[in-house]
């Protein structure tokens, strides 16, 4: 099929969330090979394609990922090649914010750098979805400490234009019930809204209980969206923390 995209002035900048983001807000932090655009592995997993990917823009896929390399999508409309391997391949949920009480939230402490072995301790712990050494750069990280330990979390993945994505939600299974996970959303969501943006997030389809704590925060569906992951042909590299296929499997969770 010969590929084509839709111009990106006709796009909604949520419709393709990964590449509205790399072309916008988040450009600098963009990889370019040919029509495809990713983050950096050591910031997140995605990756953006062409509307309709051409051959050509899949072989650009995989040189950027490198053999054995993961390339993590959504949003698609083209399943990669044959010989590639799926480990992921599920749908997910997009929300948008339509009546978040969004307000700072006296417990919530802001993450930084130095935060980042706790967090990626709590993610090991929690599993809420893909957590790298340099995703704390995407935006703001609040957490919630417990005897001076971080039991929960949630920040800033993806920027579109006018909107910004929570995601990395989580919380300790010790602390559970408590209300921190709602707290943390819309503190963050405050952060957004303070800089003029929308906040939206995704979820697996599946996770019907995630789904349910973000609508009766005040977010309501917009669409439903496939995500997949996949192994590029040949020699994987030495993995490293984090890029293992079993993080991969958690990416459509948040």
């Amino acid at each position: 099929m010969t590929g084509s995209r839709t111009p990106d002035s006709a796009l909604h900048p949520l419709d393709d969330p990964v590449g509205s983001a790399l072309r916008g807000p988040h450009a600098h932090f963009a990889e370019r090979r040919g029509r495809i655009l990713r983050y950096p592995p050591s910031v997140t997993p995605w990756l953006a394609l062409p509307d309709l990917p051409e051959a050509a823009d899949w072989a650009d896929a995989a040189a950027l990922a490198g053999p054995g390399g993961i390339v993590t999508v959504t949003a698609f409309r083209e399943r990669p090649p044959e010989d590639w391997e799926v480990v992921f391949d599920a749908e997910g949920v997009q929300l948008v914010d339509v009546a978040v009480e969004a307000a700072p939230w006296p417990e919530a402490v802001r993450l930084g750098p130095a935060d980042v072995p706790e967090m990626l301790d709590l993610v090991a712990r929690t599993r809420p979805g893909p957590f790298e050494t340099r995703t704390i750069e995407l935006g703001t990280y609040l957490g919630v400490r417990r005897d001076g330990v971080l039991v929960a979390m949630a920040g800033e993945r993806l920027r579109p234009p006018g909107w910004s994505e929570i995601s990395g939600v989580c919380t300790d299974e010790s602390v559970r019930g408590q209300g921190l996970a709602g707290g943390l959303v819309r503190a963050v969501a405050h952060e957004i809204r303070a800089r003029g943006e929308t906040p939206f997030l995704h979820a697996a389809a599946s996770n019907t209980n995630a789904v349910r704590l973000y609508e009766s925060l005040g977010f309501a569906l917009r669409r439903r969206t496939p995500f997949l992951s996949a192994i590029v042909p040949g020699n994987p590299p030495i993995r490293v923390a984090g890029n293992a296929p079993d993080d991969v499997r958690e990416a459509a969770t948040r």
